[in-house]
């Protein structure tokens, strides 16, 4: 028992490390995890105070738990069942199958990378690129019910819609996104899933993952989780408020309790002076292939050439970006005064108060009277005089230069001739006439509603 035992020197360190891990994982690592979570809590109860809609306790979850509570979920559980009968396959692997799809959904929000670098960031970025403009804020959602789930429901322009909306939103909620599999790619997927994001598989016709999904959204408007969603289901190819895809907003109507909160659809019309992504959605258009993605080597040479004006204090900008907010739409009140189809109606109302919401900016303005055919400067000038009274009559909201029409053509005519839309004599390029009908497009719109 007093015996000398000798070691190598190598087992004792190994001995030792494990030691330490072992006090790290018990005893440190609880304490430190403890102490930040008290720091969070405590940020987050400073937040909600200044929040108009307080960030619900859902969003806050464990991730791990909230993965467990919607693999578990009874709904799942029997989807897990249907789904191990039709293919054959053992429940447990089907039960597997249904955690990976939760893991894969459920995201992680963090208030502090939410609120203290993703808002800023937006904020910074948007402020660079463009001049922020506000559209027409309905009166109604003033007089919304707080306790109900707000839902934004946005024409989808461009990527930077996500960065225009979350700071615009900023003051009132953090809001989740339904995000396609573009942003599933390391190390973007990890912000995102930290600002409350959650991924869908667009199209997928699995239906034990549609299950999952739309438990996870139901779950979520249960309670109380701010959301926004794109129902046009990708941006859109020829500049127009496309029709809705009725996935999300079948999984809202058909997990709809009555005597539970409410849901409110809240219509947001996004309007930009330039689309970042107008030469590859256009040529999408052209070719009929949906799938599309800008090449690296021409996303590299656009953020050097952009970044390289922006050090050199020559950076143009990119005109104005706007969004309009339109009046809520109730669920149950629409539940209430509808039957058959009500996600087909639902999606039709929404989408046509998102286009009504879309403000007027000056270049789809300028771009629109072009496409008539004007030969001089004092015509274009007639012509768009008489589209914005078209627009106005209309009431259509326009968010021209603050000094008039003319200030508005000379605007807008700097930017189309910049990007070489357009001859210094008022001339259509027909290499770009494709551009030119994409931007004049939510005109051509607005007047036809």
């Amino acid at each position: 028992m007093t015996g000398t035992v000798e070691l190598p020197i190598w087992l004792v360190v190994l001995v030792l490390a494990l030691a330490g891990i072992a006090a790290l994982d018990r005893i440190l690592a609880p304490s430190v995890r403890w102490f930040f979570r008290r720091r969070m809590e405590r940020a987050v109860a400073r937040l909600n105070e200044r929040l108009e809609r307080p960030i619900a306790p859902f969003k806050l979850a464990q991730r791990h738990d909230m993965i467990l509570r919607l693999a578990y979920d009874p709904q799942v559980m029997q989807a897990v069942a249907e789904h191990a009968a039709e293919t054959g396959v053992p429940p447990t692997v089907a039960m597997q199958e249904a955690r990976a799809y939760a893991a894969e959904i459920v995201p992680a929000f963090s208030a502090t990378m939410y609120f203290g670098f993703a808002v800023q960031v937006a904020r910074w970025l948007t402020r660079v690129f463009y001049r922020v403009r506000i559209g027409r804020i309905d009166p109604a959602l003033g007089q919304v019910d707080n306790r109900a789930t707000v839902v934004f429901v946005m024409n989808h322009r461009s990527n930077m819609d996500y960065v225009l909306v979350t700071w615009l939103i900023a003051d009132r909620s953090a809001i989740s996104y339904a995000v396609g599999e573009w942003a599933r790619v390391w190390p973007l997927s990890r912000l995102i899933r930290g600002m409350g994001a959650y991924f869908i598989r667009r199209g997928s016709r699995n239906a034990l993952y549609r299950r999952v999904l739309a438990r996870y959204v139901q779950m979520a408007a249960a309670e109380g989780v701010a959301q926004a969603i794109f129902p046009e289901g990708g941006l859109s190819l020829d500049g127009r408020v496309g029709e809705a895809k009725l996935g999300l907003l079948s999984y809202f109507v058909n997990g709809f309790d009555p005597e539970g909160r409410d849901i409110l659809f809240v219509p947001v019309g996004l309007g930009y002076d330039r689309v970042l992504e107008d030469r590859v959605l256009t040529e999408a258009a052209r070719t009929g292939v949906r799938r599309f993605r800008p090449g690296p080597a021409g996303v590299v040479a656009f953020v050097f050439r952009m970044g390289w004006r922006l050090l050199r204090g020559n950076f143009p900008g990119f005109g104005a970006t706007a969004a309009g907010f339109g009046a809520p739409v109730s669920l149950r009140a629409f539940l209430a005064g509808h039957e058959g189809d009500v996600a087909q109606a639902l999606g039709a109302e929404l989408m046509g108060r998102v286009a009504r919401a879309v403000p007027i900016l000056p270049v789809p303005l300028v771009a629109a009277a072009l496409e008539a055919g004007v030969a001089s400067r004092e015509g274009l000038e007639v012509e768009v005089r008489r589209l914005a009274d078209a627009l106005s009559a209309k009431d259509a909201v326009l968010r021209l230069h603050p000094q008039g029409l003319e200030a508005t053509v000379e605007e807008a005519l700097l930017h189309l001739r910049r990007r070489g839309l357009v001859t210094e004599d008022l001339a259509l390029r027909e290499e770009k006439r494709a551009l030119m009908a994409f931007y004049a497009a939510p005109v051509r719109q607005r007047l036809e509603l």
